[in-house]
Parts: structure tokens; sequence; C-alpha cells
């Protein structure tokens, strides 16, 4: 059963998650997986993303500046390298990246597991 509350779901269902393929994401290698948890229908007008992103072995999300919002990560699994703009740093399970407006960054797997890491972009 799903709740709503004001025309918008509460409750949503594992099975019900969308999840596409985006090939050099952002200019990155290889092909990440993009889960979508909510819709920006769900984050009411101040954001466009909360997603799980999987980044298999070698495949990472390339160099962009966000410019308008600010995008956080939390890393889930696994462990990557990831360029906080240009400041490049290992990163590990635990760890929590935030972009903020007007700077760019990247991250790509360095280890031999799924990095697997959650993402919000909110509107600045």
């Amino acid at each position: 059963m799903v709740l709503s509350y004001g025309g918008i779901d509460m409750i949503i269902k594992s099975n019900e998650l969308k999840t596409q393929l985006r090939e050099n994401m952002r200019g990155g290698e290889g092909t990440a997986r993009v889960t979508e948890l909510v819709t920006e229908k769900e984050l009411l007008g101040k954001g466009r993303l909360f997603a799980t992103i999987t980044l298999e072995k070698g495949v990472g999300i390339g160099y962009h500046v966000h410019e308008g919002d600010t995008e956080i990560f939390h890393i889930l699994s696994g462990r990557a390298l990831y360029s906080d703009a240009g400041d490049e740093r290992e990163v590990t399970a635990g760890d929590v990246l935030v972009c903020p407006v007007g700077t760019g960054h990247s991250i790509k797997n360095i280890g031999s597991e799924d990095v697997v890491l959650t993402a919000l972009i909110l509107y600045a």
C-alpha cells in the first residue's frame, strides 16, 4: 500500500524504482547505473535529483561544474577518487562529499568492488 499526502506518495516500494544506465556520464568512463529514489515532484521544487548511483570498477562521472545547484554524495560502499574543484582525494564508505553551487567535481571507482553512493542535488 502506498500512502499519499497532498498527492505525493509517502512510500515508494523498491520494485517501483526506475533505473537508468548512463554511458559516459558527464564525460566519465564506462556506464553508471542511476536509480531514482524520488522524482522532482517529491522534492517539492527544492531539487532535481535524489538517487543511488552505482559505479563498477573503472567507471566514473566526469568533471562538471554545478551552476544553480549543490550536489551532495554519501558513499555507501567502495573506494573512489574524488576531484573536489581539482583537488583529488580518495574517498570510501561513510564519507560525505559536498559540491557547492559554482564549484566542480568528478568521481571514479578505483577499487575492486562497486562504488555505491546516494546523490542529492538541491537548487541554490
